[in-house]
């Protein structure tokens, strides 16, 4: 694998895990948001990840079997989750029903803060391969001099 190779992937799981990242601000910001501009409670959202190719066609017919399992990451998609949303008494809220339940976003704050923590981790870790990369490209201009 080429040292731009490592860059690559360690550069687009940084931009997938920034994604992550927020996504999960957002639904913690918002776990007791009752009103969205789309109507109705805010739907807890999730990330879906999705391999991609590192290299051009022409670079791909020019490698290796074994370099061509190489592949990056990238969101393919934000989902709203379907969980029901939780209901609670609270007959003083404006958005409560006639019941006096009010309708709030299945959002599970340690959950959240796991998920965050795994995100903030992988992060770290693609950070730590591409100072790697960075150094083994610095030792090798250093080789060259």
């Amino acid at each position: 694998m080429s040292l731009m190779k490592s860059l690559e992937i360690g550069a687009s799981a940084l931009s997938a895990e920034r994604t992550h990242l927020n996504v999960i601000s957002m639904n913690l910001a918002n776990v007791n948001t009752t009103r969205t501009p789309e109507g109705g409670p805010y739907r807890r959202k999730t990330v879906l990840f999705q391999s991609v190719p590192v290299e051009t066609p022409f670079g791909r017919a020019m490698q290796s079997e074994l370099d061509r399992e190489l592949a990056g990451v990238k969101v393919k998609a934000v989902l709203n989750d379907n969980r029901p949303f939780k209901m609670v008494h609270d007959p003083g809220h404006p958005d409560a029903d006639h019941e006096g339940y009010v309708r709030l976003p299945d959002i599970n704050v340690v959950e959240e803060m796991a998920n965050m923590l795994t995100a903030m981790r992988t992060y770290e870790a693609n950070v730590s391969s591409i100072t790697t990369t960075k150094a083994m490209f610095n030792k090798a201009l250093e080789i060259g001099r």
